[in-house]
């Protein structure tokens, strides 16, 4: 989650951020405001195929270009992120690996840039900040991310982690599964993971995002999983530039998700916000 150090973050009273989710099959935005309300509709155009990082950059670039104002920039993007600089991105192409992904997207952009792993962004969206929370989001792959009151433990990771039969999470509950194996198998698969979830982690709240997550029954579920909307993506960017990265959220008592603040004081400055050099 890093800035990168050729742009600088302009300081303003209401800085806007365009708002970027990454996916297996789709690139989203949308612009929000200084507390994550929305100010744009949300956009979208096919990944790139093959997904190198000059054609993603160049698809942001473009949804950038329809998106209209903002000052900064936030994207979940689906590998591990540090720093800024992509480690693993096993959905997209290979050469993603050393890619320093901030950077570049901000001299693209001429705005500064902050990643992190697209679950990790979802979460943010979704989440109470109250116990041991987690999310897996069902698409391409499978992501996941984990949050104990509301602090972040970031590059879970847990789609490659060994679930049944020799084969991973994501290995199971990836569109290539659902695909092979059909709704009805590959439903009882997920059954199967989130009762191995819960033994586990012991989760207080299971938030299930991604575009696959549209499939499920939310009356079948269990009382501690809830669907979330692809849309959470978007709006938990906000949190990539607000007091909430890293910290025990402070929430209004009515809000649904991270990015649901009320209080000025909670998001700091725009000079307060910038990088130390």
């Amino acid at each position: 989650m890093n800035t990168s150090h050729s742009v600088e973050l302009v300081p303003c009273d209401d800085p806007r951020t365009l708002a970027v989710d990454i996916g297996g099959t789709g690139i989203k935005t949308m612009v929000l405001d200084e507390f994550g309300h929305p100010l744009s509709e949300r956009l979208r155009d096919p990944t790139p195929k093959p997904a190198t990082p000059e054609a993603v950059l160049e698809t942001i670039a473009g949804l950038a270009e329809r998106s209209g104002d903002y000052e900064r920039v936030a994207v979940g993007f689906p590998g591990v992120v540090r720093r800024g600089i992509v480690e693993t991105a096993p959905n997209l192409d290979p050469s993603f690996a050393g890619f320093p992904f901030a950077e570049r997207l901000a001299c693209r952009l001429n705005h500064p840039v902050r990643v992190a792993n697209d679950a990790d962004i979802q979460g943010f969206g979704a989440i109470r900040g109250e116990g041991i929370e987690m999310v897996i989001t069902l698409g391409t792959g499978m992501g996941s991310a984990m949050f104990a009151d509301g602090i972040l433990v970031p590059n879970l990771e847990l789609a490659h982690h060994p679930f049944e039969d020799g084969k991973t999470y994501e290995d199971w509950l990836g569109q290539r599964s659902l695909e092979q194996i059909g709704q009805d198998a590959w439903k009882a698969k997920l059954g199967n993971a989130i009762d191995l979830l819960r033994r586990i982690f012991n989760f207080d709240r299971l938030y299930i995002g991604g575009g696959n997550a549209r499939l499920l029954d939310t009356a079948k579920l269990p009382g501690d999983v809830e669907v979330v909307a692809n849309v959470s993506g978007l709006l938990g960017g906000i949190a990539l530039w607000t007091d909430l990265n890293g910290t025990r959220l402070i929430r209004s008592p009515n809000a649904e998700g991270a990015h649901c603040l009320l209080e000025p004081r909670v998001v700091s400055s725009a000079a307060e916000r910038q990088p130390a050099s």
